[in-house]
């Protein structure tokens, strides 16, 4: 007689009723853990000085001593201005100061003149009958109205001198120079040229180079993560091979509405000047968070065209709560919503799986 010991046991096992799945395999902990991560963001540089150089007066371009290209120290001369009829004003206006001078000298002297006349007078009119006090009424009101004549021709003096100090500073302004060290990277006249004010077209465009601003667009989300005076690498795309680095100096506190970006500056030293204003770098932004946040299995997290959630085991019974999901690390998300270290939510979570029903038992 055959053994039929082994189909027997094979055809129990088909029929056997399914084992539900235990609960430790449906379930996983909420685990919480700092977040430290980089992305990749683009920047632009942009000169830390920039500014287009006007004449201040009008006058005729005889010299232009730079060019494009032309690395310039603060108050090097970069252009000479004609202005012929600026000599002739400052002449008139030395000769006015001298008409002043005179005339104060003079004014002076008359006085002088007047108050020993006055003196003697009054000495003479110690004597009954000498002087009569008439005489001495008048030349106290002569006395008086040379006085008033003097700082007249003192406040004329004055005027000259300031008229004559105005035209010699504007004098001045035919010099053209550098307002800071940089680089000339435009020049946009000629000798020849007529320029001043009346004139929207400058003589040149002045940017220091030797230290930029890398100015990174963050995003609203991570906009948390700015650290002051951070160290933030990054690179370029004339020299893939090398890594430079900036500091985090300055951030616009506001949001571009359009971009929902916020504006942050990196300050840039550029001793070599391998760096160029208009450079677009891939800036390795660090992702940090204040604290410790929640991390759920990708799989447990739920999207509909309604609500995004995770389904937590309250007393064995499923509770769909509403998450936010953020950044990735590995098999498992971020997620922000009303959930605790620790709280056990399904490892593969479904909206078959109803709110409130109760889940499979161990």
């Amino acid at each position: 007689m055959r053994n039929n010991l082994p189909l027997l046991t094979l055809s129990l096992a088909l029929f056997a009723p399914l084992a539900s799945p235990r609960t430790d395999d449906l379930l996983v902990a909420v685990i919480a853990k700092p977040v430290s991560r980089s992305v990749d963001l683009p920047g632009e540089f942009l000169p830390f000085l920039s500014v287009s150089v006007h004449a201040r007066v009008p006058g005729y371009i005889e010299k232009i001593l730079v060019d494009r290209a032309s690395v310039v120290k603060q108050g090097q001369l970069l252009a000479e201005l004609s202005a012929p009829e600026m000599a002739a004003h400052i002449a008139e206006a030395e000769s006015k100061l001298q008409a002043a001078e005179s005339d104060r000298i003079q004014a002076e002297a008359q006085l002088a003149a007047l108050e020993t006349t006055y003196a003697r007078m009054k000495k003479a009119a110690e004597t009954p009958g000498a002087i009569a006090a008439n005489e001495l009424a008048q030349m106290e009101s002569q006395i008086d109205a040379q006085r008033a004549l003097i700082r007249s021709r003192q406040d004329a003096g004055r005027a000259a001198t300031a008229n004559l100090k105005a035209l010699q500073e504007m004098q001045s302004y035919l010099r053209i120079t550098a307002p800071f060290d940089g680089v000339v990277t435009e020049r946009l006249v000629s000798p020849g040229a007529l320029v001043g004010p009346g004139s929207d077209t400058p003589l040149f465009t002045l940017q220091q180079i030797s230290k930029l601003r890398l100015v990174v667009a963050v995003p609203e989300e991570d906009a948390g993560s700015i650290v002051p005076a951070a160290r933030i690498e990054f690179r370029v795309p004339a020299y893939p091979e090398r890594t430079y680095s900036g500091t985090v100096a300055r951030s616009a506190h506001a949001l571009d509405p359009k971009t929902r970006t916020m504006p942050v500056e990196l300050d840039v030293t550029n001793n070599d000047g391998s760096l160029s204003p208009g450079m677009y770098p891939t800036v390795k932004w660090p992702v940090r968070r204040s604290r410790p946040t929640l991390f759920v299995p990708a799989s447990s997290v739920v999207t509909t065209t309604e609500r995004t959630f995770v389904i937590r085991d309250r007393s064995g019974r499923a509770e769909w709560v509403n998450v936010r999901k953020g950044s990735s690390d590995g098999d498992l998300i971020e997620v922000m919503g009303d959930l605790h270290p620790g709280d056990k939510v399904v490892r593969r979570g479904t909206d078959e799986l109803r709110d409130g029903s109760p889940l499979p038992a161990q």
